[in-house]
């Protein structure tokens, strides 16, 4: 074989980028094990590559992280940014929660109920709730409730609706709904959220 005609041929860049099919990536892959310098030339594209690669990289914003993140079907809140939280909603996962504010949940919790304002600002207010405790009926007619659940499970009766929650869970309250909460574990872990309107 003619390694060199081979190498010049473009092929291993080709590889580099992706643009063989299979049978003719895996003629390569034979070809950089029968042939060291077919083998050192590929390695010394790949850095080159891998260098300019470097030279152009950008790091994005962390919306548009979270975006392109999003799209690719990872969570949004897969990156949590404890000063600029995002707005929950009625999907989530709870882990990332859970680890950016796991100093703040005990394994055990002492009190009935505990609360840790999270963001505060003109839009929404959030808190980290823990609770052992039933929430009883009561409505709400100047911001919009919601909570989501990161630990345990209760049961919430809105209007004439009733719903069961565990973690991953989101329930938004309408205004002037009367609603509760009744614990169906010893405690329950929570966003708990007013978006004033």
């Amino acid at each position: 074989m003619d390694t060199g005609k081979y190498i010049e041929s473009g092929v291993l860049e080709a590889y580099c980028l992706g643009l063989l099919g299979e049978e003719e990536e895996a003629y390569l892959i034979q070809m950089t094990m029968l042939y060291p310098e077919i083998k050192a030339e590929l390695t010394a594209i790949e850095i080159v590559m891998e260098k300019m690669a470097d030279l152009d990289a950008v790091e994005p914003s962390t919306s548009v992280k979270q975006k392109v993140l999003s799209a690719l079907g990872f969570n949004e809140t897969a990156l949590l940014n404890i000063d600029n939280l995002p707005v929950i909603s009625n999907t989530g996962d709870p882990k990332p929660w859970l680890n950016i504010f796991s100093h703040l949940i005990p394994a055990e919790p002492s009190e009935d109920f505990v609360s840790h304002v999270i963001r505060d600002d003109e839009q929404v207010q959030q808190m980290l709730v823990i609770s052992k405790t039933n929430v009883p009926e009561e409505q709400h007619g100047d911001f919009l409730e919601s909570f989501f659940i990161l630990q345990g499970r209760c049961e919430c009766t809105i209007g004439g609706n009733f719903y069961a929650l565990g973690p991953g869970d989101f329930i938004e309250i309408p205004l002037y709904t009367k609603h509760d909460i009744k614990l169906v574990t010893p405690h329950v872990t929570a966003i708990l959220q007013y978006r004033f309107i």
